[in-house]
């Protein structure tokens, strides 16, 4: 299973979705990948800390040597790196990474991803994406089975939500027709405004496909980006902890469905 986390707007909380439920996946014992397409580098830091500076077999090479004729290239392999959480490894990523996007957009290696994932054994692949639709969250749609898009019960937020949903639909149409909208995610939520709660009705409404439960905004969350670790590992008994958990459960119960249909 292979999902990206992609919403055009900044600081909608990508990387705090896409780690915190995959290490949640993690935990319960399945094989699980982060890949960080951000050139900010946001979900590498939160799962490795400060080691993250101590690789050089990043995200950015692994780009690199497809403009770069090389007779032993690297195996996709060779990028990953475990995390100090069990059954989690990451592609990290890193600022260099932006140099190469135009030079990547160009040469047209937009299904490369989309291969090299394929080629690897793992239960469950998330991927983080910078906040703006170019090659890498394009390689990412590409390469996904479903697509999350946060969303922080913003007017512009909502707004925006329009646009990317049309341009997740215009990548089905061209690139990868099994792609899906998996949900939304209602992130950052505060539930004694009255705005927000507005805004989230608004949505379903419209029959978009709003998650629940909603994830509450938390100072906690905080500490656990400057910790160096997701939720379930810092505080497995606060409520945002059991919010992530119960949004992880509504999603693998969603899949329970699909599964048995193609079994069948």
């Amino acid at each position: 299973m292979k999902r990206v986390v992609f919403n055009q707007k900044g600081g909608v909380g990508k990387s705090t979705i896409t780690c915190n439920l995959a290490a949640i996946a993690a935990a319960r014992g399945a094989r699980t990948l982060v890949v960080d397409l951000d050139p900010q580098a946001n979900s590498t830091r939160y799962l490795l800390g400060a080691a993250t500076d101590d690789f050089d077999a990043t995200v950015t090479e692994f780009f690199d040597q497809m403009l770069n004729f090389k007779l032993r290239p690297k195996a996709t392999g060779d990028f990953i790196h475990a995390t100090p959480f069990a059954n989690l490894s990451v592609m990290a990523a890193d600022a260099a990474l932006e140099e190469l996007q135009a030079k990547l957009e160009s040469r047209y290696k937009i299904y490369k991803l989309k291969e090299a994932l394929e080629t690897l054994d793992f239960d469950e692949i998330w991927i983080d994406t910078p906040p703006a639709l170019h090659f890498y969250t394009r390689s990412a749609l590409i390469a996904a089975d479903t697509c999350l898009i946060p969303f922080d019960c913003d007017e512009f937020a909502r707004r925006a939500l329009y646009t990317l949903l049309e341009n997740v639909g215009e990548i089905r149409a061209d690139h990868n027709e099994a792609l899906e909208v998996e949900g939304i995610i209602v992130n950052q939520f505060q539930s004694r405004a009255g705005l927000p709660k507005r805004v989230v009705q608004e949505l379903r409404d419209e029959k978009l496909p709003v998650l629940e439960p909603f994830i509450s905004a938390s100072v906690k969350i905080k500490e656990s980006h400057q910790q160096a670790k997701p939720m379930i590992h810092l505080d497995p008994r606060h409520k945002v902890t059991d919010e992530f958990n119960r949004l992880f459960d509504t999603l693998t119960k969603a899949r329970q469905p699909a599964k048995q249909k193609k079994r069948g």
